[in-house]
């Protein structure tokens, strides 16, 4: 064995080929060209961010999305690291005298940590073992006459290593056997064909602990289940993971028992090389199965399911991203004078009215329920504070008593003479969180909390998106599995999905609070609070550029901000659009070869209609950019958001119980997931459609045809009042479909397959379901750390 000179140099060339082979690496993961990658980088490394690039920088990447773009900024993330992994590596093997010419080019050619990883493991620094005790005690030897010498007995080879340290044949032969299994578990080729194989071939089996049959009851689905490792959803997958974790089940990821088992110990085998029966290729088979069984098993098991955990969520994070994008892009009811009602039955209903702008004007609590029944009180206050302020709107948030509310509130509008007010049940998931915040106290010093609750309510109808963001998304109640995920992961994808919503639609400079600028690209808390300081001290801002005045907030934060920041009536007309203040000189310009005053035409499409984009494109600004600025001038400041639209429950059906089967009802979408979707009809209890009943046709995935904030038409096809589960369709054939794919589902492979969401763990509803007040997603708090380590536990005692 020679060391390799100058190694690293070798394995991973110069600096600028590493970057380019990363940039290869991605651009093939994300569909763009190496170039476009790079182009990204450089951008990114500069500082700028994601919603800046994706809306003002598309000559440079060549139109890469934000989508594509924060793809690209994960994986430079992971392969920088990698990267950086394999140099340490190689400094590593290269210090201890070991590298080779070959291992090098491995090194270099490793393609993932996994990789890399099995590569380092026979070099990896390690406490003793039995093996380097086996070394030691001078059975090395004996390992290598065994393979050497196939047709002598190996007890009687053992007979010439015998000493003080090792006094039998017995305990010989499984010193050789110990080395013999360190060399195959730190064998890179043998693990990763083990690897291979297992994902393609392993079951996921779970299997009740006897005696917590009544203790995990919301688990039954999982009780005795088994399924393909490589195809299990990721909703099934955390449902077991979670059940591990509660030492409810154990989990086993083995192929099958008897020709799996013998291919993974052939293959064993294969890597010492054992082609007859002779009695040193009898004992080399024994001991190639003794280190599956014993050894490369429970790794391949912990990889698995290390992997299956991995898998599952980011499946579940992508759900969840994609329920809160629908959510805070969810079409808002516009800026008019609101009344919000947070019903209460014992403590009373708490109102709060907001002007256009959503300024606090009055609150009130009313008392219309049990046990005070104060029902002419409460609707002669209802209706004074909609004459007195003009009230158009009326919010109900959806929690304990809603339908109740929404009954008394249509009552009352039924004595009001005129034009009457809307009203609009909506969620209230983490309207209670925002109530106790630190931001509501500084907002509401002298509020009552229960009343916070009410404005929430009222200011998430005038405009979601504005009123979400001063909320955790964990608390908005559109996740599955949430607590079991990764949270440094989840935070890391949720802020990214408030910050491109946030983004797109647009932030009215003047009228944002500091939690909504606080997302705008290149500002951040801080900055956020120090506009809003200059607003509060010095007025509104007249102009964009007004914006440079503002202490800390220097030329490199105005440029990704100002774009996406609105100033309406200002002195600059363009400050009303998106056009970025760089590309005003372009705007003007196609201005001025409209012959007419830009107020005349912004907002006109007609008179842009004689205008050609390429006659525009100079050295800074390309097709894209000019293609944009048209689009604006068109229609300045448009909001990408749809027009509102709201579910009408049906009268008289409140309740679980006042469900039956054939029922065709009218309700909103509040969660997806990977099963279906999630559905409010008005009862306090979501009910799900199943995948399978979304459409007339195959869906794969769910958002394909709905999203959260849709207002559907259901039929009911199963209630099931003790679990507090509800069966829907969307499907024309009114429920038929439905049951016949629930017999199939519950007589498929291994027993019920939990394929509708139906394990319960992630609360009341099934996985990601939604009880009172909106708080089931979250479905407890178990911690992701300790999920892949509890697993691990359950399956050594099933061992």
């Amino acid at each position: 064995m020679t060391a390799f000179p100058n190694t690293w140099s070798f394995a991973l060339s110069l600096t600028d080929q590493t970057a380019e082979r990363i940039s290869r690496t991605i651009a093939t993961e994300i569909g763009a060209s190496p170039k476009q990658v790079v182009s990204a980088v450089e951008l990114l490394d500069g500082g700028a961010t994601v919603p800046f690039i994706a809306r003002y920088r598309k000559e440079v990447t060549g139109g890469l999305d934000d989508t594509q773009l924060r793809t690209l900024g994960d994986r430079l993330t992971y392969l920088r690291d990698m990267e950086a992994r394999r140099k340490s590596i190689v400094e590593s093997i290269t210090g201890q005298g070991k590298m080779t010419d070959a291992l090098a080019k491995s090194i270099a050619q490793a393609d993932t940590k996994a990789v890399l990883e099995d590569l380092y493991l026979p070099y990896k620094p390690k406490r003793r073992t039995k093996a380097m005790i086996a070394r030691e005690n001078g059975l090395e030897p004996l390992l290598a006459a065994i393979k050497e010498y196939r047709g002598k007995d190996p007890a009687a080879l053992a007979q010439g290593f015998l000493s003080d340290a090792v006094t039998t044949a017995k305990d010989a032969l499984n010193g050789a056997r110990d080395i013999l299994a360190e060399e195959l578990t730190e064998n890179a080729a043998l693990l990763g064909g083990l690897r291979d194989f297992m994902k393609k071939e392993a079951r996921i089996t779970a299997k009740v602990v006897p005696g917590k049959e009544q203790e995990g009851a919301k688990f039954s689905d999982y009780f005795d289940h088994q399924e393909d490792w490589a195809s299990i959803p990721s909703h099934r997958a955390l449902a077991i993971l979670r059940a591990a974790k509660e030492e409810v089940v154990t989990i086993e990821i083995a192929p099958e028992p008897e020709a799996g088992v013998q291919r993974a110990t052939d293959m064993v085998a294969a890597a010492v090389g054992v082609p007859g029966h002779a009695p040193g290729d009898q004992w080399l088979r024994d001991a190639a199965a003794w280190t599956w069984r014993v050894k490369l098993s429970l790794s391949m098991y912990v990889d698995l399911l290390s992997d299956l955990r991995r898998r599952s969520h980011e499946e579940a994070i992508n759900v969840f991203a994609r329920n809160l994008k629908d959510l805070l892009l969810a079409a808002p009811a516009g800026s008019m004078a609101t009344l919000g009602l947070d019903p209460g039955i014992r403590t009373g209903v708490k109102a709060a009215v907001v002007d256009a702008t959503g300024k606090l004007l009055e609150t009130a609590t009313l008392y219309p329920f049990q046990p005070r029944m104060d029902l002419r009180g409460a609707q002669a206050k209802i209706a004074e504070m909609v004459k007195r302020h003009g009230v158009k709107l009326i919010a109900i948030g959806n929690g304990t008593a809603s339908r109740e509310t929404e009954r008394m509130v249509a009552e009352t509008l039924k004595m009001l003479p005129g034009e009457k007010p809307t009203k609009v049940v909506v969620s209230e998931a983490g309207a209670s969180v925002y109530s106790a915040s630190e931001l509501a106290a500084r907002e509401f010093p002298e509020l009552d909390v229960s009343l916070r609750g009410a404005v929430s309510i009222a200011r998430r109808l005038q405009d979601p998106l504005a009123e979400l963001v001063k909320i955790t998304p964990e608390s908005i109640g559109v996740g599955q599995y949430q607590h079991d995920v990764d949270q440094r992961r989840l935070a890391q994808a949720l802020e990214g999905v408030v910050e491109d919503a946030v983004n797109a639609v647009g932030v009215d400079l003047n009228m944002a609070s500091a939690p909504l600028l606080s997302h705008v690209a290149g500002l951040g808390q801080s900055l956020a609070q120090a506009i809003v300081t200059h607003r509060d001290i010095h007025g509104a801002f007249d102009s964009r550029k007004a914006l440079l005045k503002v202490t800390g907030l220097g030329p490199k934060a105005f440029e990704q901000c100002a774009g996406f920041l609105r100033i309406r009536d200002g002195k600059e007309p363009l400050d009303a659009s998106s056009v970025h203040p760089e590309a005003y000189d372009v705007a003007r310009r196609i201005v001025q070869a409209c012959g007419r005053d830009i107020r005349d035409i912004m907002g006109k499409p007609e008179a842009l209609k004689g205008v050609k984009a390429e006659q525009f494109v100079d050295d800074r600004f390309g097709l894209p950019t000019v293609r944009d600025i048209l689009g604006e001038l068109e229609k300045p400041g448009r909001d990408p958001r749809p027009s509102f639209k709201t579910a009408t429950f049906a009268d008289g059906v409140e309740d679980i119980k006042d469900l039956r089967p054939g029922m065709v009802l009218e309700g909103t979408v509040t969660n997806v997931a990977a099963f279906g979707a999630f559905v409010d009809i008005g009862v306090h209890q979501d009910g799900l459609v199943h995948v399978s009943q979304l459409a007339d046709r195959f869906v794969k995935d769910p958002h394909e045809v709905v999203k959260a904030g849709d207002v559907v038409k259901v039929t009911v096809t199963e209630v099931d009042v003790p679990r507090k589960r509800i069966g829907l369709t969307m499907k024309k054939d009114g429920g038929a479909s439905a049951r016949e794919d629930k017999v199939a589902r519950d007589a498929g492979p291994g027993g019920r397959s939990g394929g509708r969401g139906s394990a319960g763990p992630g609360g009341k509803g099934g996985p990601g379901g939604r009880g009172p007040r909106g708080s089931g997603p979250q479905g407890g708090s178990a911690g992701s750390n300790g999920a892949l380590g509890d697993a691990l536990k359950a399956a050594m005692r099933k061992r």
